[in-house]
């Protein structure tokens, strides 16, 4: 099946893929004209799910190579990318508590990073 991909013009592949990721986005958006209101169940669902393809995202596009290129310098092939993952990870737990914001359907005084007097409409 995939041989036949190798005699298809470059562009025209190219458009296909792209096709292709924005029929499938635009499906997964139009999921929001099927519920009229979410459970919680349901949304927390679909957060694991999109959480657990951004990671695989991550690690097929950043953490694979970057392990490939740490065993072919010699050296433990795990332990850079590991360490970069976790620091990654680490910045962006600190900014959730660092910067100020308020989540959907929130009051004003469960607003969450640094204290501000910031208005709900800025938050």
């Amino acid at each position: 099946m995939f041989d036949n991909l190798v005699n298809i013009n470059p562009i025209l592949l190219a458009l296909y893929a792209t096709t292709f990721t924005w029929l499938v986005t635009a499906c997964g958006a139009a999921l929001v004209f099927l519920f009229k209101e979410m459970s919680r169940k349901v949304l927390d669902g679909m957060l694991g799910f999109t959480g657990g393809v951004m990671m695989a995202a991550s690690y097929w596009s950043l953490l694979a190579p970057a392990i490939e290129m740490s065993e072919a310098q010699g050296k433990i092939p795990w332990l850079a990318p590991g360490i970069g993952f976790l620091a990654g990870a680490l910045f962006l737990y600190g900014l959730d508590k660092l910067i100020p914001h308020l989540h959907i359907n929130f009051n004003r005084n469960e607003a969450e990073g640094i204290k501000t007097d910031w208005k709900s409409t800025t938050l």
